[in-house]
């Protein structure tokens, strides 16, 4: 929750007037490695929804949830399960969609039962996410798929240095992208 690239998105959107919420998982609150099983974390992503729909102090018309890596796929998770979120749209930065070089092992067989619109980050060099299987995957999704490509750029959105371009640069570009979707999913 305190890394650094999380905090600059979190912060960076909402300076931009969204109410933007992070949170840890429970196994990062214990200090683990090993994410819990599935359902603590779709409980704990739960949780948090219900505390933002109750919180007064976050006006919300639009639910859009995501996150970074396992946030997002737990987020992904949400939204095919359970319709009653009435979300708007799911960021997903760095989607996990495989292991570590096991592109025949894709996660994927519940993404099509989700209708909210999605965006995508992914990095041409993301050891869990093949660029070809994520458009192969996108591409007969009924809900509306954006995929924004970083040139370069590995699963944490790290660059190498022979591209020479700033990190920070990345990471204004991720929000840049995501407030211009927000923004048409606002109408």
């Amino acid at each position: 929750m305190r890394a650094p690239f999380l905090s600059f998105v979190h912060e960076s959107l909402a300076a931009r007037g969204y109410a933007a919420v992070k949170f840890n998982f429970p196994y990062k609150e214990r200090g683990g490695r090993a994410p819990d099983p599935a359902p603590v974390l779709e409980a704990c992503y739960e949780c948090v929804i219900a505390a933002i729909r109750t919180d007064p102090a976050l006006p919300m018309h639009r639910l859009v949830l995501g996150g970074k890596s396992l946030g997002g796929r737990m987020a992904t998770h949400l939204a095919a399960r359970d319709a009653s979120h009435a979300m708007a749209g799911l960021l997903l930065l760095g989607y996990p969609l495989h292991p570590p070089g096991r592109t025949d092992k894709p996660r994927v067989a519940h993404l099509e039962k989700i209708r909210a619109s999605m965006l995508f980050f992914a990095g041409t060099r993301d050891a869990l996410c093949n660029l070809d299987l994520l458009r192969t995957t996108l591409r007969p999704l009924r809900a509306p798929v954006t995929l924004h490509v970083i040139e370069g750029a590995d699963h944490s959105f790290n660059l190498p240095k022979r591209l020479a371009r700033d990190p920070q640069s990345v990471w204004q570009e991720i929000v840049d992208v995501s407030a211009e979707w927000l923004q048409r999913l606002d109408g």
